[in-house]
């Protein structure tokens, strides 16, 4: 395992992050893992390795905290991880059951804390910008977690450019702890995050970790799996011609590789500049492994043109753009890719 220092704080983390929104409990989405499933997956990438846990409060509406934590807390000592989670999404039907207000975030920490059975997380991350909150109310609580103990750092995730811009600025203007991590998604199918998110952080010194590095299941070339036959969000993001051009342009260079068709996709995400971090849903010990052989993979210039040349712009995927996206035309393969040109293989 590859641990670096997350952009400019002190903090070192594993350059493989595990993802935890598959862990939880069925009866919030029928793809997540129950307790005994999850434990076998939690305590391979542990044995890998990997320090960084990725949660949110938001799944399986506060179980996969509660699951996740137990596991932890069975397997390995408080201080040897990383524990982020994530506050935002409404946990429940009534006012104030979401956002990033005081209230909310105050309530989100002191309810994840008890879930996760722990004294403090790592980093406290906003799931999104909450456009109706004040950035000045949000960051101020923030501030507080962080001053109160409650949290060691403050991350951020899924939002504008310009929006990240403002949270960084009012910090700076009070004298407040800033966000030390951007989770954003990137992958070979969503890649407008280099346009200007990627640079900014690295030019502020925040890392960067990545999720959806399979676009939520779209480059494993497994059509049939339960999550992308009931994930509706797999079809509304990555339902177009040129995502499924994509995907079969990575089939190619796997097939030609002799490797999964996820683990080029993984590759590739981890090759990425300026990235930190990729999380790792993995659903068996099988898939965690992929992503740990895709650390040492490095891709030729016939790989990255044929794995690149389908992308076109598209609408940002967040909370404000979603179900919008724009035509999008591929190139002409080249190289040694060029005779297979409409092949799988």
């Amino acid at each position: 395992m590859e641990y670096v220092r997350l952009g400019q704080s002190g903090l070192k983390v594993s350059r493989l992050c595990l993802g935890t929104m598959n862990m939880g409990t069925p009866r919030w989405k029928p793809w997540i893992f129950d307790e005994a499933q999850s434990e076998p997956i939690v305590r391979h990438a542990l044995e890998a390795g990997v320090n960084f846990i990725d949660l949110a409060d938001f799944y399986s509406t506060g179980v996969g905290e509660e699951v996740v934590g137990r596991i932890l807390n069975r397997l390995v000592r408080r201080e040897e991880v990383v524990i982020t989670t994530k506050v935002g999404y409404d946990m429940g039907a009534y006012p104030n059951a979401g956002g990033h207000s005081r209230k909310h975030i105050m309530d989100g920490i002191h309810g994840s804390l008890q879930r996760l059975d722990m004294d403090y997380v790592d980093i406290y991350m906003l799931h999104f910008f909450d456009v109706n909150t004040p950035v000045e109310e949000t960051m101020g609580a923030l501030d507080e977690v962080v001053r109160s103990g409650k949290a060691r750092y403050i991350g951020v995730s899924t939002m504008y450019t310009w929006q990240l811009a403002k949270i960084m600025q009012v910090c700076e203007r009070n004298g407040w702890h800033k966000p030390v991590n951007m989770q954003l998604q990137l992958n070979l199918a969503y890649r407008e995050e280099e346009r200007e998110m990627i640079p900014y952080c690295a030019d502020q010194g925040m890392g960067v970790s990545v999720f959806s590095p399979l676009a939520r299941g779209l480059l494993t070339g497994d059509a049939k799996s339960t999550r992308n036959q009931t994930d509706f969000f797999t079809s509304q993001m990555y339902g177009d011609k040129a995502s499924q051009e994509i995907a079969a342009s990575t089939a190619r260079v796997a097939a030609r590789r002799g490797v999964s068709a996820a683990q080029v996709a993984q590759a590739w995400v981890l090759g990425h500049s300026h990235i930190n971090c990729m999380l790792v849903g993995a659903d068996s010990a099988a898939q965690f492994d992929s992503a740990l052989a895709a650390l040492e993979m490095h891709l030729d210039g016939d790989e990255l043109h044929e794995l690149e040349r389908n992308y076109t712009p598209c609408d940002l995927i967040n909370d404000y753009t979603a179900g919008r996206r724009i035509p999008r035309e591929s190139r002409d393969a080249m190289g040694v890719f060029a005779a297979v040109k409409g092949n799988a293989a």
